[in-house]
């Protein structure tokens, strides 16, 4: 059996119940070295094999476990973050369909809400945005159609931008173009969480030279948006005169 397992934004108690048991548990574990905080292969049990799949090709970790499935071991294949989010899982996931592979995935704590739990900020807000738009800007790795950087930034709703810290230019570009003023507030979250984290809080315009400042080109969120320093407008769930069904309003 194999588990695609959700690390965590980074911080080692940041995994979920469900992927300790599974990593506690794993004969053999294959993590994504770049990103995944390696405290928390700690957990594992000492007989485990690991293995560091920044190093290895699909076809590698493909082969890995395959050998583990003929001595019938258990596969931890750990992934950053929550599994759903840019973690390429559907090209393995096919692979062992095509060969009657079984796994299944242990969501986790994805780096996004970590960021947003570090810079102490609520994506949404009534009056202010009630959309969060997770994105990237585009690379050597192309976008589909309808989906750049620009378009989006037309909605003009929260931002949260992976993959993009060594384009920082482009990001300002694109949202510029897209409709964002140049004042609008941006934080850089870089490895949220991580005993070393760092938050950069500034405007869109200044954005490239406040992150080549900081040195700052992998490994950080890139958010967008007013809800970034704007006042609160005070939500209807929990207004005197709000009718809920747990709940009569005083009107």
């Amino acid at each position: 059996m194999v588990h695609f397992t959700g690390a965590g934004p980074g911080a080692k108690d940041l995994i979920t119940l469900r992927a300790l048991r599974l990593i506690e548990n794993a004969d053999v574990i294959i993590y994504a070295g770049s990103l995944v905080n390696e405290e928390i292969l700690g957990y594992a049990r000492k007989d485990c094999r690991i293995y560091n799949s920044a190093h290895m090709t699909l076809e590698q970790i493909i082969s890995v476990i395959e050998k583990a499935e003929s001595e019938g071991l258990d596969t931890v294949r750990l992934q950053t973050g929550d599994t759903s989010l840019y973690g390429a899982i559907g090209e393995q996931m096919a692979e062992l369909d095509k060969r009657n592979i079984k796994y299944d995935i242990c969501p986790g704590v994805s780096s996004f809400c970590g960021a947003a739990a570090s810079l102490g900020a609520e994506y949404t807000l009534p009056g202010v945005s009630q959309s969060v738009i997770i994105c990237r800007e585009e690379g050597r790795t192309p976008l589909p159609g309808g989906e750049s950087l620009k378009s989006l930034a037309s909605h003009k709703s929260t931002m949260v931008i992976f993959l993009s810290s060594a384009l920082s230019e482009n990001v300002r570009k694109s949202l510029t173009e897209g409709g964002y003023p140049p004042d609008t507030p941006v934080a850089v979250v870089y490895k949220a969480t991580w005993d070393d984290e760092k938050i950069l809080r500034t405007s869109l315009d200044a954005l490239p030279e406040v992150m080549s400042e900081a040195g700052i080109e992998k490994t950080a969120l890139i958010i967008v948006g007013r809800v970034l320093d704007t006042e609160l407008e005070r939500s209807r769930l929990y207004s005197p005169d709000f009718t809920t069904m747990f709940r009569k309003g005083s009107k």
